[in-house]
């Protein structure tokens, strides 16, 4: 790959920044009378005691993920949902005002908000009309003040994979950090980039609890990078940034993988099934190849598809305004008795 100097990714101000040490920080070790961090020593008005404040680097949470991913804990950083590693990784290497990132639309469309926010230049290479990256326009636009690029995949709203040939030839020749976002990634056929981080010290892997491990609620962003990367997150990011209810809440959610996986297979076979009947309605005009938890759906008329659906008590997502998705409709596989139910709706729509 090409030579590779993080520290000149690096803002200046955030090379010199002097992290918040906060009182978890400085004491690590047992005791029985903490009077360090000004808390409440009574205890809290609920059932359960949450009047301490909680591990800043949540490493019990991250040993845990780490013996089901099989990478060190000190490669991992969580977020308060992947939208917080998105905005870090905008503050911790992109000049405002300055910098520009890379972004494939169709894609996640919290890469472009954030970017704005930190009012960085998003430079747009659109997918082809395959949905695949179009990695000669990736490599052309870029300049000195290229920082990011954002590579979603499985792609979210269009459900393929990207090409790993392609996200391999970019993470060779990229000038600065490639962040592959696998939010969808239990759902595909392709292996995670993750087991590739020694190979590539410009590569960071976004990966949730929100989708196959059904903890959207908690707001668990998994962040994992080469140590040096993770340092960076972790003296940026706030120091409380995952509380505590969230971080038990995980750590028993992460006990159960048989469970999650016969989800996983429940999904892909109702998202099978689903297709099948999808494909058999006159106004359905293509279904896209999908390795995520939803079809992307392209019909007659995706505005007056919607409404109805909703007249009928039922919410999907309209994309028709991403490039390349005009008239396509976004569906998320639910239960097979919610399935069921979208189905008999929609044989009943008269285009």
């Amino acid at each position: 790959m090409m030579n590779f100097n993080l520290q000149k990714l690096v803002r200046e101000n955030i090379r010199n920044l002097k992290p918040y040490s906060s009182a978890r920080h400085e004491f690590t070790g047992k005791a029985s009378v903490f009077l360090d961090a000004n808390e409440n020593a009574f205890g809290s008005p609920v059932a359960e005691s949450f009047n301490r404040y909680p591990d800043p680097l949540q490493w019990e949470l991250k040993f845990q993920l780490a013996r089901i991913k099989g990478v060190p804990a000190e490669n991992i950083c969580i977020g308060n949902g992947s939208d917080e590693i998105i905005d870090l990784a905008y503050r911790i290497f992109s000049n405002p005002g300055k910098d520009n990132i890379i972004i494939c639309p169709p894609t996640y469309g919290m890469y472009a908000v954030s970017a704005d926010i930190n009012d960085i230049e998003i430079r747009k290479v659109s997918l082809t009309k395959e949905f695949q990256l179009d990695v000669e326009g990736i490599i052309n636009v870029t300049d000195s003040n290229t920082k990011l690029l954002f590579i979603c995949s499985p792609n979210n709203p269009t459900g393929n994979n990207m090409n790993r040939a392609d996200v391999e030839f970019l993470l060779n020749n990229f000038p600065g950090i490639v962040i592959i976002d696998e939010a969808y990634i239990n759902y595909s056929n392709q292996k995670t980039f993750i087991q590739e981080l020694t190979e590539y010290p410009n590569l960071i892997v976004m990966q949730t609890l929100s989708k196959a491990w059904g903890l959207a609620a908690l707001r668990l962003g998994l962040c994992y990078a080469s140590m040096d990367i993770i340092d960076l997150f972790n003296k940026v990011k706030p120091p409380y940034n995952i509380n505590e209810a969230s971080q038990q809440i995980a750590l028993e959610g992460l006990q159960h993988t048989e469970l999650i996986n016969g989800w996983i297979k429940e999904v892909v076979l109702q998202k099978e099934q689903l297709i099948i009947e999808l494909d058999g309605l006159i106004f359905v005009k293509m279904i896209y190849p999908s390795d995520a938890n939803f079809v992307l759906v392209k019909v007659d008329d995706a505005d007056a598809l919607y409404l109805y659906l909703t007249e009928n008590e039922i919410v999907v997502r309209n994309r028709s305004k991403e490039p390349g998705c005009e008239n396509c409709l976004r569906i998320s596989i639910g239960t097979p008795e919610e399935n069921k139910n979208l189905l008999s709706v929609l044989k009943n729509y008269k285009a």
